[in-house]
């Protein structure tokens, strides 16, 4: 039973991270497309980025303190992650948008979930923070 409560700590706290990671990540696309016009496709790419970097600090600091990994080797992993979640999410926010006409926002936030409970989580705890 305490084994199974752990397990779902930390999915938790992941997800917080997330959240925190996709504010960020959502406020720089916002940013950048409608307040500077880039397209949503780049801006969405670079809020990526934005929210990895801070989700990356909360994950090694809070979710999973206990890592005994070097900082530059789990964050070379970080970025293996994160590039293929960066393709998957500009892909899902593409077909999104422009397959179901949908908004770039709604389109993020769909895909933000569906990646945040799935791939995210699971490449977290099982490839980077082990």
């Amino acid at each position: 039973m305490q084994a199974g409560y752990k397990i779902n700590k930390v999915f938790v706290k992941t997800q917080a991270a997330l959240i925190l990671g996709s504010l960020f990540d959502f406020l720089v696309t916002f940013l950048l497309v409608e307040v500077f016009s880039c397209w949503y496709v780049a801006g969405n790419a670079a809020g990526n980025i934005t929210g990895a970097i801070a989700q990356f600090v909360l994950s090694r600091k809070w979710v999973f303190k206990n890592s005994t990994q070097q900082v530059p080797a789990q964050f070379f992993k970080f970025i293996l992650m994160w590039t293929g979640n960066i393709i998957l999410f500009a892909m899902g926010v593409y077909l999104l948008t422009h397959f179901c006409h949908l908004h770039y926002l709604l389109s993020k936030l769909i895909v933000s979930v569906l990646l945040g409970v799935s791939y995210t989580y699971l490449m977290s705890k099982k490839f980077v923070f082990l």
